[in-house]
């Protein structure tokens, strides 16, 4: 499959899912606390696409469900880690010297926390529930961005257009502002993209863990943890579609950003060949 091909079915996905969440819960309501004890556990079937659960709960629904929750922690986690990336890394660069160091000490100091370790360290401070979930990834992903940026920055600061701009006597603030922000939102809008799949899969291991959503509530990470009891006896279907629901969206985002990426590098995979 050609690139165009592999990005058009990428970009057919993602339309897809985005138009599952938005119009299937309000055309179809979901009941969290609904149980039909008389259904549970019956495998893929015309009522059922893709089954029931342990408690009779419609799977094909609930992942919908499920996966508009992961969606929104991903483009909110990654939204706001990305305009906080962006300010950090656009402050040290510009500013450079001790500013430029104490800010990178501050990335270098979460870094060296794993990612799962430090998320869990912030979820566990609150009650379940989406936004501690939100606050976790952006507290672990905001550090690559800021990284991407600063040294987008450096190497800006070097171009003649800023020269002429600060010999013209504009401050570094307006310089930053009017030169050196434009440039970089290419790459952090990038960045922002490519961190959606990592929220996605940092909010469904949380969930899986027992700490992110209530337990109650419809996540991926939530049905994949509650289906091992089942995938053990032999029901297969509770742990496949919200496993598949976790990964194939996530190819898809990731699908997307990668020929973005090389839209705006088209030299970095002839590089990368060599």
């Amino acid at each position: 499959m050609g690139d165009r091909a592999r990005t058009g079915v990428s970009a057919a996905v993602t339309a897809a899912v985005v138009l599952a969440v938005l119009a299937v819960p309000f055309a179809v309501p979901l009941d969290e606390q609904a149980v039909d004890l008389a259904a549970k556990l019956q495998p893929p079937s015309w009522a059922h696409p893709f089954g029931t659960d342990e408690v009779g709960r419609d799977l094909l629904l609930r992942s919908i469900y499920g996966l508009r929750v992961s969606l929104f922690v991903g483009v909110a986690a990654a939204l706001a880690a990305t305009v906080i990336g962006t300010a950090v890394g656009a402050a040290a660069g510009a500013l450079g010297g001790w500013a430029d160091r104490v800010l990178m000490r501050i990335v270098d100091l979460f870094s060296s926390v794993p990612h799962l370790l430090l998320g869990i360290f912030v979820v566990t401070m609150f009650r379940p529930g989406v936004w501690p979930v939100v606050a976790s990834v952006v507290v672990t992903h905001w550090l690559s961005t800021a990284r991407i940026v600063r040294a987008e920055v450096l190497s800006l600061r070097s171009r003649p257009y800023v020269d002429a701009a600060v010999s013209g006597g504009a401050s570094r603030w307006r310089v930053t502002v009017r030169h050196l922000l434009p440039a970089v939102l290419p790459q952090a809008g990038l960045a922002a993209v490519l961190m959606i799949p990592h929220a996605i899969w940092h909010e469904s291991a949380l969930s899986f863990l027992g700490l992110g959503l209530p337990t109650h509530q419809a996540s991926l990470g939530n049905m994949v943890q509650s289906a091992r009891g089942s995938l053990l006896a032999g029901d297969w279907w509770p742990t496949l579609f919200p496993g598949l629901f976790i990964i194939v969206p996530t190819l898809a985002v990731a699908g997307l950003a990668g020929a973005w990426r090389e839209r705006l590098n088209p030299r970095r995979r002839s590089e990368l060949t060599l």
